[in-house]
């Protein structure tokens, strides 16, 4: 599963930053796919650099352009279903941010 999950984040990387043309979606970096053991479902983690309002443009960009994305995975991949796509913010690096700025302020203590 690990490497379907890998070729369809390598898919949809390439075609968010080469194929989307919706002026919502900013800059976009593809950092997970967890998919179904079906492969009926995906969900696809991405980080997005911009305010909380364009964080959340680039995601509904995204969802409105499923069909094309999951049209790109299924033409590139041949699976034997192409799961539906759905998109979540993955915030592990404002996280991992969050918490050195922490460590930093209690190492200075």
């Amino acid at each position: 599963m690990r490497r379907v999950n890998e070729a369809i984040r390598e898919v949809l990387s390439d075609a968010t930053s080469h194929g989307l043309k919706d002026p919502r979606v900013g800059f976009v970096t593809v950092t997970e796919v967890d998919t179904s053991p079906d492969l009926r479902h995906a969900t696809v983690f991405v980080s997005v650099l911009g305010t909380p309002d364009e964080q959340a443009a680039s995601i509904e960009g995204l969802r409105s352009a499923h069909g094309y994305l999951q049209k790109r995975v299924g033409s590139e991949l041949r699976l034997k279903r192409t799961p539906t796509l759905d998109f979540a913010h993955d915030d592990s690096a404002a996280r991992a941010a969050r918490l050195n700025t922490l460590l930093d302020k209690e190492g200075d203590a």
